[in-house]
């Protein structure tokens, strides 16, 4: 839903040339709230606001990345080896699922990709948005509500509320170039030679924004970036026999020449190309029209293990020296919305028409189909990913006077009709089929989507809501919201929520609420299939994810998926007094009945249940019940320091913990002796530790024109990289990341920053050696602040 109304001098306020960095307490919000000019501190509920000058003076130029080190609650973790989602990479909010935050462009409701995350990384299960669509070049502002909010804006914001906020602007523009790469040092085990020096991940991106003049009044912003990234490689040589499965036989004479880095484990290669436009005509005094909307392409390839030439899915004739595998991706994103806002007799009203589509192609390169012979290609097209959305919203908003209130009752009412759409297309024949040969069929690393996987799948939803808000006394503010929403797949849900600020002086003010909350399973989780083609003692059998209305799933006693459902409860006080703010919150938040993704299910007395064929399954359920403990502290000091500048002092903390319950089954495996684990250990610890449960963040920022900088420094607390038993769980140690940029402003339209993230060279606790297969894979996926180790950076930028 459209978050605030902004008509007239709201939208010319909005309006910036250059990006300037603004105290929290300046800062009028539109997110969390529909009444106007409030600012983030006050406000009912916790919000970040994240301006287009901290976004850029960063040697990051990923949005998702940049908001991981500038909020404390906000995780991005970069995993590797899990196939797409090395490319669409999932970030979390609160410790909650990635699809557990709600995401808005400009006020309205932000499509999620195609994508389901299906590998063993954070956010197993989920399907999310990708905020690194949108290029930073065109960015405003990013709010971040954290707080409950589904009563306000629907199904989703259980986490909280990302709303990113493009530029306005008329005249003036910037163009900015960053160049960058990993020179790091890589910390191995002894057995592999202890370390290895690498310069990798060159990164060139170059990306702007202009504004221009659109009649008399209106504007029309422009913004486009190109980013070109190579990939990162943190493996280690591989200490295997390659030309024989024989442990410890060497004799081959090709195993002395051999390039033991056989394996890559890191960042993807990756070329993103965006843009996006955001555009205002005021129409008379009643109307202004708006529009907005954004692309991306971006072409990706990750890795997979590393195909050993003795390997029975090789084809020694085709690669007699083995093959490592590349899954490509090839995303195409993009949206546009349309409306018209204005006012009429006092009533403020914003209607708007919105559509979003993500499009994922897979390839694989560099592999083959053992089964298949060594005629078989060394290429193929997987199949295809497609999710698309379209809205229709209404809002109303009008400050009606009471007079028994300080201020006016702002009174908001809207509805929203939603439609989405899934599909999965098929990929080529020889992407899945059974050759003449023995093996196990399809493309190796990535079998492709078979004819009976495929999807197209649409359910429609709609929604009313009521918000009100008021200063009730000249220190009491006091706000509600109730929502009903109807899919047309699973039926009502109605959801409340209820807050209050009170200021007891003029420093001191305390805050709380509490609300009621959803998220509509999505349709990736209730209709996604996969399967490939198991050769088992030379019977083929199918094996892998199964739709919950499927006869697989059916048999195993799958039942169709409810909503989740959470209740979030919140407390915490702000202090503001001259240069210095402080914010403290803590929150409750309880889900019931979280979707979540079974285990592969291929016990013999399972596959009993199953049609004739299949030889293991898996499948979403509403499997478990969550508790979320918590408290976010932010902090803000500007003070000047004379003739030797200006500094802005920052700190953040979060401590989030999460405890999963009441685990279940369905009837039909409870009934098994002994029972099937459904959602098992490892699966359990990914969503209680597999992130940091407490982050820091301290921030220095300097200013003497014409120099400036920052210094910043993050620590990630401990995390649980989950095995399958406690013996082979990895617990990461706390790791500090010191991120030193400096910059001058060569004339009044130039400046040029020098810079460097992770400028200590930090690295991850190492695995153990037992669990690194062989030495390859050296590092936790779950390592929250990646394990790519120091980047270097230059950036040139010129505006006008």
């Amino acid at each position: 839903m459209s978050l605030k109304l902004l008509t007239g001098a709201a939208v010319g306020a909005l309006m910036t040339s250059a990006a300037v960095a603004q105290s929290a307490s300046d800062v009028i919000i539109v997110t969390g709230t529909r009444a106007e000019n409030r600012t983030a501190l006050e406000s009912v509920a916790p919000i970040d606001v994240i301006s287009a000058g901290e976004l850029s003076n960063n040697g990051t130029t990923e949005l998702n990345v940049a908001l991981s080190y500038a909020l404390p609650s906000f995780n991005f973790p970069q995993p590797s080896l899990t196939d797409g989602t090395d490319a669409i990479r999932p970030a979390t909010l609160r410790g909650l699922g990635p699809d557990q935050t709600l995401t808005l462009l400009n006020g309205k409701r932000r499509h999620v990709t195609s994508l389901v995350n299906l590998n063993g990384s954070v956010g197993r299960g989920a399907a999310a948005v990708d905020l690194n669509s949108i290029p930073t070049a065109g960015i405003n502002a990013v709010e971040v509500l954290r707080d409950g909010a589904s009563a306000q804006y629907g199904s989703d914001a259980i986490a909280g509320v990302i709303n990113v906020r493009l530029r306005e602007a008329r005249e003036g523009g910037n163009v900015t170039a960053t160049y960058g790469a990993n020179v790091t040092t890589v910390p191995l085990y002894p057995e592999n030679g202890d370390e290895r020096d690498v310069t990798d991940g060159e990164t060139l991106t170059i990306g702007g924004w202009v504004g221009l003049p659109l009649g008399a009044e209106g504007f029309l912003t422009v913004a486009a970036e190109y980013r070109d990234r190579n990939a990162t490689n943190r493996s280690g040589p591989d200490t295997r026999p390659q030309y024989s499965l024989t442990a410890g036989d060497f004799s081959d004479p090709r195993e002395i020449t051999f390039d033991r880095i056989n394996h890559r484990f890191g960042n993807p290669n990756a070329e993103d190309i965006s843009v996006l436009f955001n555009a205002g005509l005021p129409v008379n005094e009643h109307v202004e029209l708006y529009a907005f909307g954004t692309y991306q392409n971006r072409s990706a390839d990750s890795a997979g293990f590393f195909r050993r030439p003795a390997d029975a899915r090789n084809v020694p004739a085709i690669y007699p020296d083995g093959f490592l595998p590349l899954i490509t991706s090839d995303v195409d994103d993009y949206s546009v919305a349309g409306g018209a806002r204005g006012a009429v007799d006092g009533w403020e009203y914003d209607f708007s028409i919105t559509y979003g589509t993500n499009e994922l192609d897979y390839g694989v390169i560099n592999t083959l189909n053992t089964t298949l012979g060594p005629t078989s290609p060394t290429e193929f097209y997987a199949g295809s990913l497609k999710y698309a959305q379209t809205l229709v919203n209404i809002d109303i908003v009008r400050a009606v006077p009471v007079s028994f209130f300080s201020g006016p009752l702002n009174v908001a009412f809207g509805g929203e009709y939603r439609n989405e759409n899934f599909e999965i297309g098929a990929g080529e024949e020889g992407s899945y089929s059974q050759g003449p040969f023995p093996g196990s069929p399809g493309s190796q690393v990535f079998p492709g989507f078979q004819p009976s996987n495929e999807v197209d799948a649409s359910r429609d939803a709609f929604s009313f809501y009521v918000d009100l808000e008021a200063d009730v006394t000249e220190r009491l503010t006091l706000t509600t919201a109730g929502r009903y929403e109807h899919y047309s797949d699973f039926g009502d849900t109605l959801t409340g929520k209820f807050g209050a600020r009170f200021e007891v002086n003029n420093i001191l003010a305390l805050r709380a609420g509490i609300s009621s909350g959803f998220r509509a399973p999505s349709l990736h989780q209730i209709h996604f299939t996969s399967t490939a083609t198991v050769n088992n003692s030379g019977v083929l059998t199918e094996t892998g994810t199964f739709p919950v209305g499927s006869p697989e799933a059916i048999a195993l006693g799958a039942t169709p998926l409810e909503p989740e459902t959470s209740l979030n409860i919140s407390a915490g006080f702000v202090v503001n007094t001259g240069g210095f703010n402080l914010t403290v919150d803590g929150y409750r938040i309880t889900i019931d009945d979280r979707v979540v993704l079974s285990e592969n299910l291929n016990r013999p007395d399972i596959v009993a249940l199953l049609p004739p064929g299949v030889g293991a399954a898996r499948f979403f359920l509403n499997g478990v019940d969550s508790e979320t403990l918590g408290v976010d502290v932010v902090a803000r000091y500007s003070f000047g320091l004379g003739e030797l500048g200006d500094i802005t002092a920052t700190a953040g903390a979060n401590y989030n913990e999460t405890d999963l319950s009441n685990i279940r089954s369905t009837g039909v495996l409870s009934s098994l002796t002994p029972p099937p684990v459904l959602f098992g250990r490892q699966a359990s610890l990914r969503y209680e530790d597999g992130y940091p449960k407490s982050k820091i963040i301290f921030g220095f920022d300097w200013t003497k024109d014409p120099l400036g900088g920052f210094v910043r420094v993050t620590r990630f607390g401990e995390t649980l990289s989950a095995g399958t038993s406690e013996a082979t769980d990895v617990l990461l140690s706390p790791q500090w990341v010191l991120d030193l940029e400096a910059s001058a402003e060569i004339t009044d339209n130039v400046r040029v920053a020098l810079g460097a993230n992770n400028l200590l060279d930090s690295y991850p606790d190492n695995v153990p050696f037992s669990q690194s297969n062989a030495g390859t894979l050296p590092f936790s996926s779950f390592s929250p602040a990646g394990f790519n180790g120091r980047y270097v950076y230059a950036r040139l930028a010129v505006s006008w």
